[in-house]
């Protein structure tokens, strides 16, 4: 599999270190596309604060991309919902500690949540 960072030089706002605009895939033989997957502990309990879901998120996230033979390094595109704005900090450092610095499109969205003790929910696609 080839991925290729799509960023243009012309035309549009420039990307930053942690984001690029868009990911081209070549050659990929599959795709996983993961739900919102939240900081829950495997009782289905939520994690008391941010940074503790956040772990459980990228826990979570792990189990299920080796459930399909991946890692995160088969990431190919991400989403997050955070249920405040002031999150979004943390949630970026998050990411790119659980993709090594690796810059994947990735949006984030302020949203009201299912739950109120649910602060952040993550989903992603994977390609191998």
């Amino acid at each position: 599999m080839e991925l290729i960072a799509r960023n243009p030089a012309s035309g549009i706002y420039a990307a930053s270190p942690d984001y690029i605009h868009a990911l081209e895939v070549r050659h990929a033989s599959r795709l996983l596309f993961v739900s919102g997957t939240m900081g829950l502990d495997q009782q289905g309990m939520a994690a008391a604060d941010l940074e503790e879901q956040l772990d459980l998120i990228w826990s979570n996230l792990r189990s299920i991309l080796a459930s399909a033979d991946m890692t995160v390094d088969n990431i190919v595109r991400l989403t997050s919902y955070l249920s405040d704005r002031d999150f979004m900090e943390a949630n970026q450092h998050a990411r790119l500690r659980a993709l090594a610095g690796r810059a994947v499109p990735t949006t984030a969205i302020i949203v009201e949540t299912l739950r109120d003790d649910w602060l952040v929910e993550i989903e992603i696609i994977a390609a191998g």
